[in-house]
């Protein structure tokens, strides 16, 4: 297995020294400096689409230095193919943002408010004993006008949780009524906020104790799942080849998963056709609704502020992955610009999924049925106290599937009563509703890079001479021209559906071949337009967007998310109003979740699923499955007469 002529494969340790002696030989390392992030800048579509040069084009990391001190952070590209620095930009924190938070700051908060006579004084009130109560590092947001001394400056703002014991969950136990604003450079508390005390539930969050759970069920028997030959895909370093899909696997420390060159061998047309050039989820906020003092300004972008890759999981088979698995590590660069390797931080395998297709015919006296499967590419990140599952499918018939799954322990709060804003979900224990919405960075390259965007609503038809029983309905299609256009919320009740198309490619009844994606159009960001958060994720206030595709708008909250105060990513990209009709282009997808906390959502979340689907739509000529066998995954006969089904 090698990646040697994969132009996109993971940045590997090796790499990430030398980029670090690239950078320390320009003298942008000293001993207060700190890796925020690094990862491959990725050559562009016109590079990897000329043969002669993709393999040969220029071996460049991205890289995002703090200054632990105070000094200004910068954000610099190298070639390792040249050993040099291509470019360095020092940043201003009041117009760019702050960079991610660091691991170091993590305990930061919490040992600095430890220090803080306001907050002990409130501590003490409460009857706390400070070694007892555990802060969560939590992202200050952006409110210039009301706190405009925070303008410049790397601020994390601290809710306390009391640990009962070290092995006791603190999220059963929050310190309502209180939080710590704290300037991790300068190391001092800007302020505390006390609304007085408020009893601390007492309810116990420990999922695993006995006296919690109870006798553990013994009902379970075994499934087992194998497959006797090995699976059906096979991998060379970083590059996946299932049935007729081909793709890339990348791995970066903000993005968590990314695909490359998606593309499926047509046999009808004997062609390899690419869909998609570059898929990621390149964002998530998760803005919460109650409007406490010490609470309103809680939200997270837990990509662009806490950056999911670098809390990936190592998966553990039998637990987060069963069946014939394979496993792929991820090499990320540590605080100080040192590779470290997660174990099976990537789970490949392919699942049955039921049924492909079915029919049993009266006239003929058959019976045939096929198999779905699915190929699974996933990985688990924890950012506090969620857990996140990123998953990727690939399906038989050419469908391409994204879910996210959100489970772990949800934030909370004390209960006192007021239904508005948060739930009970155990006595004493409130949950603020909040919404989990995610972006998809889908850079298209549907047969091509000459791609349209249409969108497609289902329309009642009135009682007219054409429908004189009132019985039609009809479908309308209306291009999106431009990128001001194609700003889009979903219709559930229209059955909105976005193709994308490439007009020189046509299908063989004339028509231009085409992907769709199929939203659930579940509600956008439900915080008031003129709210902070509607302004720093405004990519989370429609459900598409679509611009001209640049590799320099990689992120759609802007690429320095941090504290800056809103108004970068889409909102800037789109500022030009580009012709976007048969164009080289970017679908930006948000989807999510609208979580009113249960109470069967304590003391840990059952997993909660949102996502989306890319179909094809007269990509292809006939259903691209007629090949599959009958009895492909083994069992009885499915063939005529067989009639197996599930």
């Amino acid at each position: 297995m090698t990646d040697r002529h994969n132009p996109l494969a993971p940045v590997t340790a090796e790499e990430i020294l030398a980029a670090r002696d690239v950078l320390t030989s320009a003298g942008l390392i000293t001993g207060t400096t700190r890796f925020a992030y690094l990862g491959l800048e990725e050559p562009t579509k016109d590079e990897l689409s000329d043969p002669d040069r993709s393999d040969r084009v220029e071996r460049r990391v991205r890289v995002q230095l703090q200054d632990v001190s105070g000094a200004p952070a910068h954000d610099v590209v190298v070639s390792l193919t040249r050993s040099a620095v291509v470019s360095d930009r020092a940043l201003d924190p009041a117009v760019d943002g702050q960079l991610p938070v660091i691991e170091e700051e993590f305990g930061l908060v919490e040992e600095i408010l430890a220090a803080d006579e306001r907050w002990l004084a409130a501590l003490k009130e409460r009857d706390l004993d400070v070694e007892r109560v555990r802060v969560a590092p939590l992202t200050a947001g952006s409110y210039a006008d009301e706190y405009p001394e925070e303008t410049g400056r790397r601020i994390l703002r601290g809710l306390a949780f009391v640990q009962d014991h070290d092995a006791d969950h603190a999220w059963a136990h929050p310190v309502d009524g209180l939080v710590g604003y704290v300037d991790v450079i300068s190391r001092t508390v800007d302020r505390v906020v006390d609304l007085g005390p408020v009893p601390v539930p007492a309810v116990s969050g420990n999922f695993t104790d006995p006296e919690v759970t109870g006798p553990l069920r013994t009902t379970q028997r075994p499934i087992e799942i194998t497959q006797p030959q090995g699976p059906s895909f096979t991998l060379d370093g970083h590059l996946l080849e299932w049935e007729n899909w081909s793709l890339g696997i990348g791995f970066d420390a903000r993005e968590g998963l990314v695909l490359h060159r998606i593309t499926f061998d047509d046999r009808g047309t004997g062609r390899r056709r690419p869909i998609i050039h570059r898929a990621s989820i390149a964002e998530m906020v998760v803005p919460y609704a109650d409007p406490s003092p010490v609470r309103s300004w809680q939200n997270y972008f837990d990509t662009g502020e806490y950056l999911v890759g670098r809390h990936a999981n190592s998966l553990e088979l039998g637990c987060d992955c069963v069946g014939d698995i394979t496993y792929l590590d991820a090499v990320l660069a540590d605080g100080h610009g040192r590779p470290t390797t997660l174990r099976n931080a990537i789970c490949l395998h392919e699942e049955d999924y039921g049924i492909l297709w079915k029919h049993t015919d009266l006239w003929v006296g058959s019976a045939e049925t096929r198999r779905q499967r699915r190929m699974v590419i996933s990985f688990f990140t924890t950012i506090g106290n969620y857990d996140y599952g990123f998953y990727w499918y690939l399906y038989l018939d050419g469908t391409i599937e994204f879910e996210a799954k959100a489970t772990g322990v949800v934030f909370t709060a004390a209960y006192t009563g007021d239904d508005r804003f948060r739930s009970e979900i155990a006595p004493g224990l409130g949950a603020p509703f909040h919404q989990h919405l995610f972006c998809a960075r889908l850079d298209m390259a549907v047969d091509g890079l000459t791609n349209r965007v249409v969108e497609v609503d289902a329309v009642r038809v009135p009682v007219g001479p054409d429908n004189p029983r009132g019985n039609a309905f009809t479908l309308s299609h209306t291009p999106l021209t431009t990128e001001s256009q194609a700003q889009r919320l979903a219709d559930s009740a229209a059955d909105r559906v976005w193709h994308i198309t490439n007009p020189e490619s046509l299908n063989h009844l004339g028509r231009p071949v085409g992907y769709a994606l199929f939203p659930e159009g579940k509600p956008v960001m439900l915080a008031d337009p003129s709210s902070s958060v509607a302004g720093r994720a405004a990519f989370a206030t429609k459900h598409l967007w679509v611009t001209r595709s640049d590799p320099a708008e990689r992120y759609p909250a802007g690429d320095f998310v941090n504290q800056h105060p809103g108004g970068a990513g889409l909102p800037a990209f789109t500022a030009a109003d580009r012709d976007i009709d048969g164009q080289s282009l970017v679908v930006w997808h948000t989807f999510g979740l609208t979580h009113a906390p249960r109470p069967e959502d304590w003391p840990i979340m059952p997993v909660d699923y949102t996502g989306f689907k890319l179909k094809p739509f007269g990509f292809f000529d006939h259903n691209p499955t007629l090949d599959v066998p009958p009895n492909a995954g083994g069992g009885s006969a499915c063939g005529t007469g067989g009639g197996c089904h599930e």
